[in-house]
């Protein structure tokens, strides 16, 4: 009898819960997620760009990959520079982007001379940082081609006798070939004319570190394929990373070598250096 009416008391028990869960409001069950509220959530990556009525007021760019740049390399006036670079993919390039002597990022691009002068004549060459596409002067110019190539890779050796310096030229001045030595500035010109040449001044190697010391007059000899050239020292500058005036073609055979200033990231050292006349 007892335990019968201990099952009545539970019962019991059981449908007053019920009843009050029943009774409460309705709202302390509801609940909602709120939508997200940026009106760009989930935007596309890749889009055309659109020039907008207001002058472009609406901030539209296109992140596509025919409008990514490869940065330049390390140790080149261009290298704190925002915006500036090869294009990673130049055949989709919108024409409007890029062309002969137009800016990029305040740098001009580099493009090749109306003519392979490898032979010592002179061609037409865009003027570079102008806009111009309009030759305004005859340069002389040589193009690198695979000819000119010694079996290591390089496409010469520079010395500068004064500082003790005897280093490898390589092709471009991105981190991989001044890893390996010097690096000519891709694009210009390798033997008549105006030669830019970079150099790493210290860690992984220490090519150009002492060039800032040399003095007029100091003799720095080139040897490539077509044969050795020496110039001399003309000029020690520390000009700004935004100069690469020191990349423009010339009419007179000269050579143009770059390095880092340590511990100051806007400037460079610029040592120019003219044939010496047999």
């Amino acid at each position: 009898m007892h335990m019968k009416k201990l099952k009545t008391l539970v019962s019991t028990m059981l449908c007053l819960c019920a009843v009050c869960a029943l009774a409460l409001p309705a709202h302390a069950l509801e609940y909602s997620i709120s939508a997200p509220g940026d009106p760009e959530y989930g935007k596309p990556t890749s889009f055309e760009p659109v020039v907008t009525v207001d002058g472009g007021a609406m901030k539209n760019e296109d992140l596509s990959k025919s409008a990514a740049l490869i940065p330049p390399g390390f140790g080149t006036p261009t290298s704190y520079m925002l915006n500036t670079g090869e294009y990673l993919t130049p055949n989709l390039v919108p024409s409007q982007m890029a062309g002969a002597g137009q800016v990029n990022g305040n740098v001009a691009v580099i493009m090749p001379p109306s003519s392979d002068t490898t032979t010592g004549s002179t061609g037409n060459y865009p003027n570079s940082g102008t806009g111009s596409t309009t030759p305004s002067t005859t340069v002389g110019f040589t193009e690198v081609t695979s000819a000119l190539y010694y079996s290591n890779g390089s496409l010469g050796t520079l010395k500068i006798p004064s500082i003790g310096l005897t280093v490898g030229v390589y092709e471009g001045t991105d981190s991989a070939a001044l890893l390996k030595g010097a690096g000519h500035f891709t694009g210009t010109s390798i033997w008549m004319g105006n030669i830019p040449i970079a150099g790493h001044n210290r860690g992984v190697r220490n090519d150009f570190g002492r060039i800032h010391t040399l003095r007029a007059g100091d003799t720095i000899t080139f040897t490539t394929m077509l044969g050795t050239r020496t110039y001399a020292v003309t000029g020690v500058n520390k000009v700004s990373v935004n100069d690469v005036s020191g990349l423009d073609p010339s009419s007179t055979n000269m050579i143009t070598l770059y390095t880092c200033v340590e511990d100051q990231p806007a400037f460079r050292w610029q040592v120019t250096a003219v044939e010496v006349q047999a």
